[in-house]
């Protein structure tokens, strides 16, 4: 039968060899555009930016590829064959198509690049970001940026529902379903009023003593609740807190008016503390120092204006 061998189609003889194999690069392609638009082979060359012995290379290397002669060499210049002016033909179309693809993933790129979400725990969203954010406005200034403020287990929650691009988290390590990069590090300290107990004593506070005081604390989830967690479980674990507060801010102002003390980042106080409005509380032999994550999808990478932000991270903070 023909194109038949006992009931099976009769494969090409080089149809298992990949197809990037038997067609040659665009490279390639617009080079003989560009010999058939030109009749010049060197003409051709300069035009893109190539030598003649590297073009004069290319089109050697095309006809062997194809099998077939597709440039008459002369004095007077280059002409196609008539198998030249079929592959030109063929050559014209894929070069458009791919035009067409590279204007579409351009597109792309663009609606991309032309915003930013990022979801960051408290601590980070208040007192690291805003410099981030404003150094990455004046290398894209046409991104609009969004911003989710939540505990780092809200981060990772908007990263897991693809509702941020990019996440930043301060616990004590990257949540289930994350990658991401030590950008920082951070200390919790105690702070109490000026006005309370803790601030006048002459001798450190013990890691018992803290676990059994009711505090004013961030809620469970954030990143500064779990590394104070970790750290007092030897120490019998925390009491009840006096209160539960969702932000840091929230937090400093509690305490200020001295209804309790409260261990919160050194990041978060500065300010008060240079003002006097509260005061550090020294702990003995109690590790409280934590890294500072950004956070992504695992295997996705950022890219775009999150990249640019991640890589400011390390300058700006």
């Amino acid at each position: 039968m023909s194109g038949e061998t006992k009931g099976r189609p009769v494969e090409p003889p080089d149809a298992g060899v990949p197809l990037h194999h038997r067609v040659p690069d665009l490279g390639a392609l617009e080079l003989l555009l560009a010999v058939a638009r030109l009749g010049s082979l060197g003409r051709a060359a300069r035009t893109l930016g190539i030598t003649q012995p590297a073009a004069s290379s290319r089109i050697r290397s095309m006809e062997r590829q194809l099998g077939v002669a597709l440039v008459e060499r002369s004095p007077r210049g280059s002409r196609l064959t008539d198998a030249g002016v079929l592959v030109t033909d063929w050559a014209r179309r894929v070069v458009e198509a791919a035009e067409a693809f590279d204007a579409g993933t351009q597109a792309l790129r663009g609606r991309r690049d032309s915003r930013l979400r990022v979801a960051a725990s408290m601590t980070i969203a208040e007192y690291l970001l805003p410099g981030w954010l404003i150094a990455l406005r004046a290398q894209r200034p046409g991104t609009a940026v969004s911003l989710l403020a939540g505990n780092s287990r809200v981060v990772a929650e908007r990263l897991l529902a693809g509702e941020a691009d990019l996440g930043f988290v301060e616990g004590l390590d990257v949540p289930a379903g994350l990658d991401g990069a030590v950008i920082g590090h951070d200390r919790l300290i105690v702070v109490a009023a000026p006005s309370h107990p803790w601030a006048r004593r002459r001798t450190e506070l013990t890691a018992v003593e803290l676990a059994a005081t009711p505090l004013i604390l961030r809620e469970r989830g954030s990143g500064t609740r779990q590394v104070l967690d970790a750290a007092l479980a030897e120490a019998g674990g925390l009491a009840e807190p006096l209160l539960e507060l969702a932000s840091t801010t929230a937090v400093k102002s509690a305490v200020v008016s001295e209804a309790a003390p409260s261990v919160v980042s050194e990041l978060a106080v500065r300010e008060e503390l240079t003002a006097g409005r509260l005061v550090e509380v020294p702990v003995r032999a109690l590790r409280l120092g934590r890294e500072l994550r950004a956070v992504w999808p695992a295997g996705q990478r950022p890219v775009g204006p999150a990249r640019d932000l991640l890589g400011l991270t390390r300058r700006v903070s």
